[in-house]
């Protein structure tokens, strides 16, 4: 059997390092910090088995507008990083034309509708069944037009995709959420979805499982990857490692090391936040504040707030204006204490134009393999891709493989 090096210690790379290791091959995993540091870590903590349908741009004039004059806090952008985002910007507004984005989603369906399945053995196996909600995710919609179209929309994703859901109102609904203290007009449950108060331990825990079936974490610089030989090698902490095979599970990082490869990849980095503040209550299950487009999901350190997009640089400095307002805005609807120390944190998202994640073999290198790009959904997904990458190194070649290859998407 082979012997695969994983960059990343994501989800991403831990579900594909499992997978693989599933199948017989050797499997070591390379970062530079230890399992579900990144942006495994500052997630919402929601298994997304509702999201059929990837993040499109939106193309409607109103929508638009309120985003170009600031008046949404769903998106924050700045002029000096427009430029350099512009190109993958323009990619992403034409693969959200209608019509190419249901295409889009009848491949997404497929993965996320497997999503809680493929977690589900690695919950057990790793004993993390205490970190796990089978609750659902909520939206809060303050206004009646909001939740009716809400419920529209959610209504139609049921008939197509089959993901159940329901509208409760009035006394159902703080039923549904005893710490609610607002009045919105309703709430959209979504039946599906799986949660978690601590997603950077879950992902430790999966990255312990797959230590205690022997395979190796490892630190070192995963962008210190060259072919050595017929494989590959990495240089690790305590000296080189080597492979035959290696797969960039880098999330954001991913073009930075295919750069050197040969290969452009256009990316969509969505930088998000999330802040930690004491609550008197837990919440049944995390929700959506639809207006304002934050999170709010009862975690181990406290509430998590998390964030909508921030299309920036990855290195631009940190603003918190997003998180900011959506706590002024949730603490309408719970209450929110003090913030805890040090409880803020803000990673990329690694969206792809044709919001897609990249799963298969690199076009133009013998034993390399991609799988990143999962955009808001790494953490979702990690298990899910990792999966159908073992079964693409063994032979699987079918529609939705081949919608997913690297080299059928123009790399």
């Amino acid at each position: 059997m082979s012997h695969f090096i994983v960059l990343g210690a994501g989800m991403a790379g831990v579900g594909a390092a499992l997978a693989l290791q599933a199948r017989g091959h050797g499997v070591t995993v390379v970062d530079r910090r230890e399992p579900g540091s990144e942006t495994s870590h500052g997630n919402a903590g929601v298994i997304q088995a509702e999201a059929a349908e990837p993040y499109a741009l939106p193309r409607d004039l109103p929508t638009l507008l309120s985003y170009a004059l600031g008046r949404s806090n769903d998106v924050l952008w700045h002029l000096r990083d427009l430029p350099g985002a512009a190109p993958a910007l323009w990619r992403y507004f034409r693969c959200s034309a209608p019509q190419r984005h249901a295409r889009t989603s009848q491949i997404y369906a497929r993965l996320t509708a497997r999503a809680t399945d493929d977690h589900a053995p690695l919950v057990a196996a790793s004993n993390s069944e205490g970190l796990i909600r089978r609750t659902g995710l909520g939206e809060f919609h303050r206004s009646e037009r909001s939740l009716e179209t809400a419920a529209r929309n959610a209504e139609r994703i049921g008939r197509t995709y089959g993901v159940p859901s329901r509208v409760l109102v009035g006394a159902d609904m703080t039923r549904a959420e005893p710490a609610l203290r607002g009045d919105p007009a309703g709430l959209l449950l979504w039946e599906g979805p799986w949660s978690c108060s601590d997603p950077g331990a879950l992902t430790r825990a999966y990255a312990a499982l797959l230590e205690a079936r022997g395979g190796q974490v490892v630190t070192g610089d995963a962008l210190s990857l060259r072919q050595q030989g017929s494989g590959w090698r990495v240089q690790g902490a305590d000296g080189p490692v080597d492979g035959t095979d290696a797969v960039v599970c880098l999330g954001p990082w991913s073009p930075d090391l295919l750069s050197r490869l040969g290969y452009r990849v256009p990316m969509v980095w969505k930088r998000g936040y999330h802040g930690h503040f004491a609550s008197p209550a837990q919440l049944v299950r995390p929700y959506l504040d639809a207006e304002y487009g934050v999170v709010l999901a009862s975690m181990t350190l406290g509430l998590r707030l998390s964030t909508g997009a921030e299309l920036v640089s990855r290195d631009a400095p940190r603003t918190l204006r997003q998180l900011d307002r959506g706590r002024r805005a949730a603490g309408e609807l719970v209450e929110i204490g003090a913030p805890i120390e040090d409880g803020i944190w803000h990673g990329h998202r690694p969206c792809l134009p044709d919001m897609l994640p990249l799963v298969g073999s690199a076009p133009r290198h013998r034993g390399l393999w991609f799988d990143f790009g999962h955009g808001h959904q790494g953490f979702t997904l990690g298990p899910t891709t990792g999966a159908m990458l073992a079964e693409i190194v063994d032979g699987r070649r079918d529609d939705l493989t081949d919608a997913l290859s690297p080299a059928n998407r123009g790399l």
